[in-house]
Parts: C-alpha cells; sequence; structure tokens
C-alpha cells in the first residue's frame, strides 16, 4: 500500500515537503514580510486602512512599551478582544518582545477566565473595555497586574461618511462600569512606547509563543503549547497550499472569523502576509451587513469562514446581488462543511468552497481540499507538506483504504504539548510523536480524507469546541440539580448545539431558572439550547452515565 497516496494529487507548484528552519523564530518570517510589502495595505478595519510599514511600526513601539513595564521574553500576555487593528498590532508586538500570547475569547464569563489567566499564569493582558466589568470581578485571583484598555473606536480615527460612528457611539453605550485600577488605554502604551527601545533577547525554534487553549481530546481546556517551530512550519504548509491561486501584493481577503480563534489567527492574521495580502477585518460576523459593506466596498478574492455562515449569507438576498468577480478562494474550516452549502456557494460565488481540517494541537492545519476545484466535496483533502496521516484502527491496527479507523497525524505543526499537563499530553502524543486527534475517519486509495465520526464525546458548536464535562460540571454545580448529561444534538444552523438531561434535586427547578444559571457561568455557544427534565439517566453496570444512549 502506497503511504502517501495524496502526493500524487498536490497542486501544482506545492513541495512535498517544507523546510521550517528557514525561519528559526515566527517573528523573522513576519519580519521579511513586514520589509517586503512595507508600503502595501495590510489590515483594515471599519474603512480605516494600516500599511504593513505601520503595523511594523506600531508593534515595535508596543513591544518596547510592554519591556518598559517589566515584562520579560516568556512571560503571557493575554489578547481578548474581536477582531480589530488592535489584534494585530498587540500580537507582532507580542512576538517582538518574546512574550507569549493568550488568546482568550471576549465573550468569556468571568469563571471562564479566571480558569484560563490563572493556569496560564497570565501577567499582562490587552481587553476591550466592554468586558473590563467580567476582569475586574477576577483579576484578584490572577497575577495579573499590567492591564491595557481598549475600545472599537481607539484606532479608527474620524471616518467621516460612514456608519462607523453611529457604531462605535452606540457600543460604547453598551461599555458597562468598571472600577480597574492603574489601567492604561491601548493608544496611551503607543504614544509610550516611541520612548524605549525593544531589550535584546534570544529566541528559538523550540521556545514556545503561543498557549492556545483548547479542550484537546479530552476533559477541560488546556494550553496548548505553540512554538516557533510549529507555527512557522504551519505557515510555510499554508501558505505553499496557495501557490498558483494568489498572487503576491494584489489579494484582499476577507476575515470575518475571530483571530483569537486558532483558524483565523493562523491563516489571516498570520499565514496570509507571506503575499502581502490586504486583509479586511470584520469586528462582528453575526452581522452580516458588515460583511456584505465589505464585499461592496472591496474586491474580496480570499475569504475564510465556517459552514454556519457561508449558509446564513447564501439566504441573504443583498449578499446574492454581491460582485464576486474578484473571489479566487474560499475556504471553510473549524466544522464540517455540508455538500449543499458548498455546492450551492459555487452557484451563487461561482468560486469553489474547499474544506479544510485542523485542530489546535496542530497549529492549526494538517489537511486541505486542492483550491483550484480539483478536491472532493465532503472530504477533509488532502495531508498538507512534511505531515504524515496513518489510521488506526480500535484493535490498534493501521487501516488499509476506506477503512475507518482514528486519524493520527505526524508533522512539524504538531505542538510541543499541554502547559502543565504531560499526563494530558502523552495521552495525545505518542512516544514517536503522532497526534491522536479523536477523530474517527478513513482514507480514500487517492489520499483524500473524510471524517465520520469523533472518538470523544466533544461538541462541535459553529466551529467551536464544547466538551460535555465542563457543561456537566457547571450544571451539577446548581444546587437544585442532582445529576446531568451534556450531549450534541445536530443543529441545521451551528451544525450541533448543546442539550442537556438533568435529575432534579430540587423539584421546584424549572428551565427558565437553570438557563439563567448557565448563562452566567459559560460563553454563549457553551449554553444549552435544550434542557430535558428527567426521573433517571441511563448508567452502565459501574454507574458511569452513557452519553451515546442518550444521543
Amino acid at each position: 500500500m502506497d503511504k502517501k497516496p495524496w502526493l500524487r494529487h498536490y497542486p501544482a507548484g506545492v513541495p512535498e515537503s517544507i523546510d521550517p528552519s528557514r525561519y528559526p523564530t515566527l517573528m523573522d518570517f513576519v519580519s521579511e514580510c513586514f520589509g517586503r510589502y512595507q508600503e502595501r495595505n495590510a489590515f483594515e478595519c471599519m474603512g480605516k486602512i494600516i500599511t504593513y510599514g505601520e503595523a511594523d511600526e506600531l508593534s515595535t513601539r508596543f513591544a518596547a512599551y510592554l519591556h518598559s513595564r517589566g515584562l520579560e521574553p516568556g512571560d503571557r500576555i493575554a489578547l481578548m478582544m474581536p477582531n480589530l487593528l488592535q489584534y494585530p498590532v498587540a500580537v507582532f508586538g507580542a512576538l517582538k518582545a518574546g512574550l507569549i500570547i493568550v488568546n482568550t475569547n471576549p465573550l468569556y464569563t468571568p469563571r471562564e477566565m479566571q480558569f484560563q489567566f490563572e493556569d496560564s499564569g497570565v501577567q499582562a493582558i490587552v481587553i476591550l473595555e466592554n468586558f473590563a466589568a467580567n476582569l475586574e470581578s477576577i483579576i484578584d485571583k490572577t497575577k495579573i497586574d499590567i492591564v491595557i484598555l481598549t475600545s472599537i473606536g481607539e484606532m479608527l480615527g474620524t471616518l467621516k461618511g460612514t456608519l462607523v460612528n453611529l457604531a462605535v457611539r452606540h457600543l460604547k453605550k453598551m461599555v458597562p462600569s468598571h472600577n480597574l485600577k492603574n489601567t492604561v488605554t491601548f493608544g496611551h502604551a503607543l504614544k509610550e512606547g516611541k520612548k524605549f527601545t525593544i531589550k535584546p533577547f534570544s529566541s528559538g525554534p523550540e521556545n514556545v509563543i503561543v498557549h492556545q487553549y483548547t479542550g484537546g481530546t479530552t476533559g477541560i481546556s488546556k494550553g496548548a503549547m505553540l512554538t516557533n517551530r510549529s507555527m512557522v512550519a504551519n505557515m510555510l504548509q499554508i501558505s505553499t497550499w496557495m501557490k498558483g491561486q494568489l498572487t503576491d501584493g494584489k489579494e484582499i481577503t476577507l476575515s470575518p472569523l475571530p483571530m483569537y480563534h486558532i483558524f483565523a489567527f493562523a491563516v489571516n492574521c498570520l499565514a496570509i502576509i507571506s503575499y502581502g495580502a490586504h486583509t479586511v477585518l470584520v469586528t462582528n460576523a453575526r452581522d452580516l451587513k458588515s460583511i456584505i459593506k465589505e464585499f461592496k466596498r472591496n474586491k474580496i478574492s480570499l475569504m475564510t469562514g465556517l459552514n454556519t455562515l457561508f449558509n446564513a449569507l447564501l439566504n441573504d438576498e443583498e449578499f446574492r446581488k454581491c460582485d464576486f468577480s474578484a473571489l479566487k478562494a474560499t475556504v471553510g474550516g473549524g466544522m464540517a462543511i455540508q455538500k449543499v452549502v458548498a455546492d450551492r456557494w459555487k452557484e451563487v460565488t461561482g468560486c469553489v468552497l474547499t474544506e479544510g481540517y485542523g485542530m489546535t494541537e496542530s497549529s492549526p492545519l494538517i489537511s486541505v481540499n486542492p483550491l483550484d476545484g480539483t478536491g472532493k466535496t465532503g472530504s477533509i483533502g488532502l495531508p498538507v507538506s512534511s505531515t504524515e496521516i496513518r489510521i488506526i484502527k480500535d484493535d490498534g491496527t493501521e487501516a488499509v483504504y476506506g477503512e475507518d479507523g482514528e486519524i493520527q497525524c505526524r508533522g512539524p505543526q504538531v505542538m510541543k504539548g499541554y502547559y502543565n499537563q504531560p499526563s494530558e499530553t502523552a495521552r495525545t502524543i505518542t512516544s514517536d510523536g503522532w497526534l491522536c486527534t479523536g477523530d474517527i475517519g478513513h482514507m480514500d486509495e487517492e489520499g483524500f480524507m473524510y471524517i465520520v465520526d469523533r472518538k470523544k464525546d466533544m461538541i462541535l458548536v459553529s466551529g467551536f469546541n464544547v466538551y460535555p464535562n465542563e457543561i456537566e460540571n457547571v450544571v451539577s454545580s446548581h444546587p437544585g440539580v442532582l445529576e446531568v448529561a451534556a450531549v450534541g444534538v445536530p443543529d441545521e444552523k451551528s451544525g450541533e448545539v448543546v442539550k442537556i438531561f438533568v435529575v432534579k434535586k430540587d423539584k421546584n427547578l424549572d428551565r427558565d431558572g437553570l438557563l439563567a444559571y448557565c448563562k452566567e457561568n459559560l460563553t454563549g455557544y457553551k449554553v444549552p439550547k435544550h434542557i430535558e427534565f428527567r426521573d433517571e439517566l441511563p448508567k452502565t453496570n459501574v454507574g458511569k452515565i452513557l452519553r451515546r444512549a442518550l444521543r
């Protein structure tokens, strides 16, 4: 059996392997892009644009400010904001300062924030002021002593003739009051940074530069340690896959997915800069009008997104009227792309909707369909350069073509491990470097891979991992709950949503009260959409709740 049948179907120009040692650090990769495209537009938000040269200068100031505050290489900084110009500036500044980036969902509840900040040992944070009240409630339980606040409009300036000013004023009204002390604004940090320089330090391929939190393949959220080498490798894997489809200095890309999510972080914030792309940031992807507006304002040539977003856009009459003549590539990830959505996307836009596959633990890309339309609908594509794949059956033997088993991958993009979780790391990465994905699938004779099920009980809501253990821990802490089990159920809009089965301890417990409790303690996409009360839950003979039976 051919061990790498996928190589025969690689698009022209895509190499069998990449050389991660080409750039000792991710910042070496970024700096080369900054130097090559200094005058090119880099990032745009609500009509405001910064060039690569400006992104370089602003991030240098931010890095110098971080060092002036006493932060040292290896210290952790949380970035907690939606897609704003401040985000890439903060990312590149943190990298220049040698800090470890901890991407944090701004919609996290205080409980979720506290866990992540305590677990990672975060010492500094850049946070949108809208969420400062949540930080205030838990900051005393963390190591955070540097708080940099920012606002939606802080880097937008005065943009007349647009709806930006109205939007910003509306959002300011939504900012809860807080009493955080000794805070500075992002603008102040940039201004002060001009007075200082970045202190010299050394960094190499094995240095950890990101703690990207995930449920992993088991249990509670864990910080995947992504290194310079793993991130550089994935940058090269992503950028080489686009060869022949994209043109240096000519592309305008749309980034509606939040960059704190590993998919957009790797592709839209980092890899795409190797082409000098002009990336348009969408602050709120749920606001379809803002996406449509960008299609009308710019000649979008590349777009990334989730199946749910593509489906919503296709059902919007205004979107269907847009000009898609410049659209060369559309890439979907985070959740399965439905065939009906892919077919309709091609029909409406004239562009193939390409599906890829990855995990936080692999920085993230593992496989993707060719962008030239030669991929297979329903497949998660071909393994990217320098990536080995094997399918392992339940008996531990390797599957042949068409046989289902656990998908395992090995390559330079695989994480170093989980932060402070050696036992979980050992369960997820074998001694010889194979990453156990927890996904069940198979490979056909041409090397295209297909996912058929998940080995673990993870629930995938609009591309975000939701783990039953976390939901059950929160719900079971309600004094009126005796037992609970959480499962994922199909949902036309989100792919899956959370459903909980509850045995009451307090007969007066009702759906509304329990739902309110969940909303206090869980991010929106984790909140159960369905609640079913039962007298008892199905269990094994040793008392373990059978989630499978409930599904």
